[in-house]
């Protein structure tokens, strides 16, 4: 039961531990009203547990063991691992201005090996420049007091380590429609300092955007909407990685898809969206040249 390599915080602790117990509670052929009947809690706190939300106590855990029938060499291993639920990723400093659901995210984002996105309004948030983010952020937040701003967009440039560190760096393979390209966010010069850096990371060895034209024909994300995919590494254990997520950033909360169907559905949509679309260099530099 060892974490992924590279992780931190608590958010794949958490995630690790929930999975375990909800698959114990179905071998236990228990719903979640069952289990929160026996153990006199709620059943919205079965499901923040099982979905990796909250940290757990190792009493906790025993009891649900116990009532799950759990075998006795699974229990301290579990324990052990709710011990670590309780640990704090560097991103629980920016706490005031993180949107409900989205701490689940940051953490699943840092302990992740690939990143597969599909955007077609806005520039991913791993891409954005400060003055972009800014820009975006003022606008979708327009009472917002200015350093609630200026820590928002700390946070962002703060996440984009992930890509740029030099050890073990975030893979990242990005498609965006060729439209987002050419939205006005911020002003010309904010626009194009923006096309400046999109056409720089399309160097990184660990980095790669294609662009689907404006005139495409019909490719997946049309239906799908903008998503990301995240996939994990096993840390070099030989034990199966972590099951892949798909986060969707709806207008209403984020939403987290693991079953396999629903990711591996995802996952083709991004492989169809892929075949539509070409290298990002050229479609920038092009962008950049009609400003």
């Amino acid at each position: 039961m060892a974490l992924p390599h590279g992780t931190t915080g608590s958010t794949m602790p958490r995630r690790q531990l929930g999975r375990h117990l909800r698959d114990l509670r179905n071998r236990a052929r228990m719903t979640t009203r069952m289990a929160a009947q026996q153990l006199e809690w709620s059943e919205a706190k079965i499901w923040r547990i099982e979905t990796g939300q909250t940290s757990l106590r190792s009493l906790d855990v025993e009891a649900m063991c116990k009532i799950y029938g759990a075998p006795s060499e699974l229990v301290e291993p579990l324990t052990a691992l709710a011990k670590e639920t309780k640990a704090r990723g560097w991103w629980t400093g920016y706490s005031d201005v993180i949107t409900e659901g989205f701490e689940v995210y940051i953490g699943l984002e840092e302990a992740a090996r690939l990143l597969s996105t599909y955007e077609n309004e806005l520039v991913p948030g791993l891409l954005q420049t400060e003055s972009y983010a800014r820009a975006l952020l003022t606008a979708g937040r327009p009472d917002a007091p200015a350093a609630e701003i200026e820590r928002r967009v700390q946070l962002r440039m703060a996440r984009q380590a992930l890509v740029t560190r030099s050890d073990s760096p975030l893979q990242l393979d990005v498609v965006i429609s060729e439209a987002l390209l050419w939205h006005r966010l911020g002003g010309p010069e904010v626009t194009a300092e923006q096309l400046d850096h999109l056409r720089r990371m399309c160097d990184l060895p660990n980095v790669r955007i294609q662009v689907v034209a404006s005139d495409s024909e019909y490719h997946d994300g049309m239906d799908a909407g903008r998503f990301v995919l995240l996939d994990f590494a096993d840390g070099g254990t030989g034990e199966l990685a972590e099951p892949s997520v798909v986060y969707v950033e709806a207008f209403t909360g984020p939403i987290y898809l693991d079953k396999e169907l629903e990711t591996e559905r995802y996952r083709k949509a991004f492989a169809s969206i892929k075949a539509a679309a070409s290298d990002g260099r050229a479609v920038i530099e092009d962008v950049r040249a009609g400003l």
